[in-house]
């Protein structure tokens, strides 16, 4: 028991499946978990067993998306009514795409404000991830802080999973704070990424918790592949950009504090940055991933403010082992606040992030394939995309051996309007759109971004579109989806070649 401090919650200690018992069907539960880390092991795990056999089913918010099988096992169990802000599993896609559940999309800053305003149903259960309970019993945090915070001081049950796996030592990175409601709201006073607004545990109302569970689950290691010549390409380009901005007097060495998206495009990317001379830099981001411990081990990064660790097994070991050398240089927030667009406007963030495809006039597709699917939620790319200094995306010019451009004539569902897009990078070049009009920002985007195999077609169509149908932004609306309908129809969007 030397991991619950407040002794008077040694009688609400039970088992999982005891626990869940205590959520009743059609509960908002409100789960900790971002991006794998810091999430339920065995409380939600265990709800989705007793589903199995049992007609009952929950709405589920959580920060982002869980490790191992628990999304999938809700879903494939019929245990989940609504899934909200993100996803990334495949069972879970399914099951939304099937629309067998209820997924709402949100940018991750915008959940807490839409619990505070009661936009969205409250949350009636709290599921937290703990390394420790405090002599006052409130809740030490393990790699994740997401909606936490929040979900704390709104539920009216908390069931509490100590998880044994995570040091002690993670005492002292986090910087929890639940804001306000409207019309009283307060400044967020974060202007560096160092800067602490709030206190090291989630405050807890000890009469809340009704159950104590203990699990000792590492977080569901990130698979992050290598850089290969694609995403070392893209990094190229994108260095050489920052380069030139340095020359230029719009940048230091040091740049302006960085965000990434999650996964292996992004990640390769400031991968790139350990080989540079970029040197101070600082990180204001959500999910702090290999990338960000590769560069605090180069000295390249100073600092690195998320809210969450999402690492590979390697990284993780690693990060475990050695503690004490990074703890200094980390925050974990939660993510209404990592993802404020308060502070990312104040900052001047360079916000990095993937983009599924984008189109000739740069608007970005994040999300959806082909139009319908739902591939992943849009996290917190828009949060930065908006608000950024610089508001970047990247992604390969083509993929499944070329025989998919991902730059394209219209995407077939916006997440980032042209409006929020600076800078878009692929394997083939980056295209600067600031300060140019669509006209301009097409002829950029083609001339630096698509694949060789498409550009000829892409080409084409615009200037045709210029022709025939002129205005602010051409479009030929019959032939705005040819590379899609080809693709469905043929397995390609490469024209097929005709024998002379």
């Amino acid at each position: 028991m030397d991991r619950i401090l407040y002794t008077h919650y040694n009688d609400k200690v039970m088992a999982a499946d005891k626990a869940v018992l205590l959520i009743e069907n059609n509960d908002v539960v409100g789960a900790s978990g971002f991006t794998k880390a810091g999430d339920s092991k065995s409380v939600l795990p265990a709800f989705a067993k007793r589903a199995a056999t049992e007609d009952v089913a929950i709405t589920l918010i959580t920060g982002a998306s869980l490790g191992y099988t628990t999304d999938a096992d809700l879903a494939e169990n019929n245990a989940l009514l609504r899934r909200m802000p993100f996803m990334a599993d495949p069972a879970l896609r399914k099951s939304i795409n099937d629309y067998r559940l209820k997924y709402i999309d949100q940018h991750l800053s915008e959940t807490v404000e839409q619990l505070i305003c009661g936009h969205i149903a409250p949350v009636d259960v709290a599921i937290i991830e703990a390394s420790l309970i405090d002599e006052n019993g409130n809740i030490i945090p393990t790699t994740s802080i997401g909606n936490s915070a929040f979900f704390a001081a709104q539920a009216k049950k908390i069931i509490i999973e100590i998880n044994t796996k995570i040091p002690l030592s993670f005492k002292g990175i986090h910087d929890c704070s639940v804001p306000n409601s409207y019309p009283d709201r307060e400044v967020i006073n974060i202007q560096n990424p160092t800067d602490r607004i709030g206190k090291p545990f989630i405050e807890i109302d000890p009469e809340k918790v009704i159950a104590v569970v203990y699990t000792d689950i590492t977080d569901q290691p990130a698979v992050i592949a290598e850089p290969d010549v694609k995403t070392t390409a893209i990094s190229k380009h994108l260095l050489y950009f920052f380069e030139n901005e340095v020359k230029k007097g719009k940048l230091t060495y040091s740049l302006l504090p960085l965000q990434a998206g999650i996964g292996k495009v992004a990640n390769s990317v400031l991968m790139g940055f350990k080989n540079s001379n970029f040197k101070n830099l600082t990180m204001y981001s959500e999910v702090l991933q290999d990338s960000t411990f590769e560069l605090i081990d180069s000295g390249n990064l100073d600092f690195a403010s998320g809210s969450s660790i999402t690492v590979s097994e390697s990284c993780y070991d690693r990060l475990i082992t050695n503690f004490d050398d990074y703890k200094d240089k980390l925050i974990l927030r939660p993510q209404n606040i990592s993802n404020a667009p308060e502070v990312v406007r104040r900052l001047g963030i360079i916000g990095i992030n993937t983009a599924i495809e984008f189109d000739i006039y740069g608007n970005v597709n994040s999300t959806h394939i082909s139009g319908s699917k739902m591939m992943n939620g849009i996290g917190g790319s828009g949060d930065f995309a908006r608000n950024a200094y610089l508001s970047i995306f990247v992604c390969q010019s083509a993929s499944k051996e070329n025989n998919i451009s991902h730059v394209v004539p219209m995407v077939t569902h916006h997440d980032h309007t042209e409006h929020d897009v600076d800078i878009l990078v692929t394997d083939q070049g980056l295209a600067d759109l600031r300060g140019l009009a669509p006209r301009e920002r097409a002829e950029v985007i083609i001339e630096n971004c698509v694949h060789p195999d498409f550009k000829e077609e892409i080409r084409d169509y615009f200037q045709r579109a210029c022709n025939q149908t002129g205005g602010q932004t051409p479009h030929i609306l019959e032939e705005a989806f040819k590379f899609h309908n080809r693709l469905k129809q043929t397995g390609s969007m490469q024209k097929i070649k005709t024998l002379v």
